[in-house]
């Protein structure tokens, strides 16, 4: 790899104070030429043959909507084929763990946490927990402070008030003093259920695994509309789009929290990148290009607060499409020259890299049918008006799918009217992403919001009652 990537993977990189992700390395005042070197060819071409470049650009959009039709398509085909229901049947693993939990003004939602952490059926003398106050002021680190004094494995990292960057570097510094074999992530408002370790650990058994990635289900599901859909497209994104790739192509992706990774792969690649405001893929990819594999555990179950509003959800995945984009850029040329993947798998991988792109060619298409309508003399774009409906009717029917896996009942399917309007809300934040990173604008880390629950109030422990839990949530 480059030196400027090497870099990037150190771990205690160049993020700016308060949590504010500096422009990647290599930008040198505002990043435009991604832009240019796409537009004046197209400008050129526009002026000199508009017919040609009308149809070039018609051919281009069908071929990537259709490519993305077919990827989901592939994905609820397998998640939907009959397979185990039950626990993984493999031999169980049980090596010493440290979990991770990263902390910044979470009072609300600590003691929910902390419930269900001590609740975890796993042996003590193999874990250790190690919570990071990073800079809260609403008394969180006293709160952690309580919680951890009963229990001799936990303890509480309290980071300086002028310590820099957000939770990448945050995991950083616990990762110093880790001690287990393989290192555990959870995120402050989750909730993992008894026997999730056990479960999460299963895929390590095999050697090639240096990291797995759980299932995790909303719990908040009927605080708002807003809530209730993103319930349903975590039931898509885990029960299909996930064990679809993770079937398929044997690549699912280290998702952030409710994930498990080796201390030596993790080590051996320098920690999370703090230059990443998506340090999940990021990760991901860096595991991907040493040649490792990530599994999947879906009966890995922990249970996460959603987002309740609008304004909530669009900073929410305007920073996964920032994020996604930029790890994008950081190693597609990397992935594409890997000689540790397979063909398919580089297919597969750019095809994930470039999901958030999607979004932004959904906004080009539209703008492409306002010019077949104005200018007359230009020939039919038949195929892309083919394509681009099924091609919104993919991501519908993951969703579909997504429901059904879990058992839906028939008034569960109305949200899914509601999905094609959540979509543009998508073209808006990716685009607004695209063009921001071009600019070579900062992007300052933006906490998720939460929602104070009962912290007494855990979600059901038993199997039975968990299994049909997404259900009952999306309701």
């Amino acid at each position: 790899m480059s030196p400027r990537h090497r870099r990037r993977w150190a771990p205690g990189g160049t993020a700016a104070p308060g949590g504010t992700v500096a422009a990647p390395a290599g930008y040198n005042g505002r990043r435009i030429w991604p832009a240019v070197a796409v537009a004046v060819p197209l400008g050129v071409a526009v002026l000199l043959r508009p017919t040609w470049a009308y149809q070039a650009l018609v051919f281009a959009l069908t071929a990537v909507f259709a490519a993305y039709l077919i990827r989901h398509l592939v994905f609820l085909t397998a998640a939907l084929r009959p397979g185990p229901t039950g626990p993984d049947d493999r031999p169980g693993h049980t090596p010493s763990v440290t979990v991770l939990v990263p902390c910044h003004n979470e009072a609300k939602v600590v003691d929910g946490l902390t419930a269900a952490l001590a609740a975890l059926d796993y042996p003590a003398h193999l874990l250790e927990v190690v919570f990071v106050d990073d800079r809260s002021v609403d008394g969180t680190g006293d709160l952690l402070e309580r919680a951890a004094a009963g229990h001799p494995g936990w303890r509480v990292l309290r980071r300086a008030e002028n310590a820099v960057g957000g939770k990448s570097a945050a995991l950083n510094d616990a990762l110093r003093l880790a001690r287990g074999e393989v290192v555990v992530v959870f995120d402050a408002d989750h909730q993992p259920a008894p026997d999730c370790l056990r479960e999460l650990l299963r895929p390590f058994a095999d050697p090639r695994v240096a990291a797995v990635q759980g299932r995790c289900v909303v719990r908040n599901a009927r605080d708002s509309l807003v809530a209730r859909l993103v319930a349903i497209d975590y039931l898509c994104g885990y029960l299909v789009n996930m064990a679809g790739r993770d079937r398929v192509f044997g690549l699912p992706a280290y998702g952030g929290a409710n994930c498990a990774v080796r201390a030596d792969v993790l080590r051996e690649l320098g920690g999370w990148n703090v230059d990443s405001v998506t340090e999940d893929t990021d990760l991901s990819l860096r595991i991907w290009l040493r040649g490792h594999r990530i599994g999947y555990a879906e009966h890995a179950v922990d249970h996460e607060l959603a987002v309740t509003s609008l304004g909530a959800y669009y900073r929410q995945r305007y920073r996964w499409a920032r994020g996604h984009q930029q790890v994008c850029r950081d190693y597609r040329r990397p992935l594409l020259r890997s000689s540790r993947l397979r063909v398919v798998e580089k297919i597969e991988a750019t095809l994930f890299l470039y999901v958030f792109h999607v979004p932004v060619l959904c906004v080009l298409a539209v703008l492409l049918a306002g010019v077949t309508m104005t200018v007359p003399d230009l020939p039919s774009a038949g195929p892309l008006w083919a394509v681009a409906p099924l091609m919104a009717a993919g991501p519908v029917l993951e969703v579909g799918g997504g429901l059904l896996r879990a058992g839906a009942r028939r008034r569960e399917l109305l949200p899914l009217l509601l999905f094609p309007a959540l979509f543009v809300v998508s073209m808006l934040l990716c685009t607004r992403a695209m063009l921001d990173a071009w600019a070579g604008s900062r992007y300052a880390w933006v906490k998720t919001e939460r929602t104070a629950l009962d912290p007494n109030t855990l979600v059901p422990a038993d199997r039975a009652t968990r299994d049909r839990q997404p259900v009952a949530t999306a309701a």
